[in-house]
């Protein structure tokens, strides 16, 4: 790979920037929390969550078919109530991005799964604007990682080539289907390993003084 040939960062946010904002652990923390049958939860959740993240059911009708396919004695909002809380911020990383973005040289573009209302609660509530300058949204384009097409949408917009762009996800499989479009990717494992790649990628890509 040349020296400044990189100028794009791609970067997941569940996992990485925020805690994932319905996974696993809050779907049975909700479960313990409003007396639902977790296995159940779990197996209709697997059946139809990919589709609310792909941006072809709300919110409330995933809801409709995973909690409230039975009578309940608690309130809808309270329970989506519930799930905006379970996003919360990771320590160091994202405040740490919004200041190192503003001389970095590289534009960061977010890649990443998540159903519209979830999506859009987590831009608003941790001011994801100030560090990401596009969103490549699973329930915007349609599509889901690891799908092969995600990423090119992604180079597409940002008029990239692979080996101008580094992906960062907290994922393995995500990893490596990046890996697999020649896309420079890591996974994210803790905020101090994914700082050091980064000042690294900074010093690498800084025009060279004459």
């Amino acid at each position: 790979m040349e020296a400044t040939s990189v100028k794009i960062l791609f970067f997941d946010i569940g996992g990485v920037l925020l805690t994932n904002g319905w996974g696993h652990e809050a779907r049975r923390e909700a479960a313990e929390k409003f007396g639902l049958d977790y296995e159940e939860v779990k197996e209709l959740h697997t059946f139809i969550f990919n589709v609310y993240e792909m941006g072809s059911i709300t919110l409330d009708e995933y809801l409709d078919t995973v909690v409230f396919n039975h009578p309940r004695d608690f309130a809808r909002e309270d329970f989506k109530e519930f799930i905006f809380r379970q996003s919360v911020e990771l320590p160091d990383t994202l405040k740490w991005l919004k200041e190192w973005k503003k001389d970095c040289g590289f534009r960061i573009i977010s890649i990443n799964n998540e159903g519209k209302e979830l999506n859009d609660y987590r831009v608003k509530k941790f001011k994801l604007h100030e560090l990401f300058d596009a969103f490549i949204s699973s329930c915007e384009v349609k599509m889901r990682k690891p799908d092969p097409g995600i990423f090119n949408l992604a180079m597409g917009v940002a008029l990239a080539q692979p080996s101008q762009c580094v992906y960062f996800d907290d994922r393995i499989m995500f990893v490596n289907a990046a890996k697999k479009m020649g896309i420079q990717a890591y996974q994210h494992t803790d905020f101090e390993s994914t700082k050091k790649i980064l000042e690294k990628l900074k010093k690498e890509n800084q025009p060279q003084k004459k």
